[in-house]
């Protein structure tokens, strides 16, 4: 029998925490969605001024992150690099943004954050990602 590593409700908080400190110290107003392994809803934050679509987009990019075993951003520069294919399969976050949480090489979870330019998605996930090690 396999023994797999899972975000636990304080892992989701820190994340949630320190992802929401890189937001704020940049200024930058965004949702922040951090889901299990598996794609399901963990936690979500939404920052004072975060647009009403960011929710589900970062929701969706968590998802994705879980579903694909990899970075969002990849499956975007996919997309973007001509394989217009890949747009059918059944996943919607498929913007940079969303993050698996990857413990001794397993994924534990994901983050997905929407609000502002792709890269700083991106910074703002991995920030709260670091915060647990």
């Amino acid at each position: 029998m396999k023994t797999k590593t899972v975000l636990t409700l304080a892992d989701v908080n820190t994340i949630l925490d320190a992802a929401q400190q890189e937001a704020e110290a940049n200024g930058w107003a965004v949702t922040i969605a951090v889901a299990d392994d598996g794609g399901h809803l963990l936690g979500l934050r939404r920052l004072d001024g975060a647009p009403a679509m960011t929710p589900g987009i970062a929701t969706e990019k968590a998802r994705s992150a879980a579903l694909g075993a990899r970075e969002t951003q990849l499956f975007e520069e996919m997309i973007n690099g001509g394989r217009d294919a890949f747009l059918s399969v059944p996943m919607q976050g498929l913007l940079s943004g969303g993050v698996p949480v990857l413990v001794d090489g397993q994924m534990a979870g994901t983050v997905g954050v929407s609000g502002v330019k792709p890269d700083q998605d991106v910074q703002i996930a991995k920030a709260g990602i670091a915060a647990i090690g």
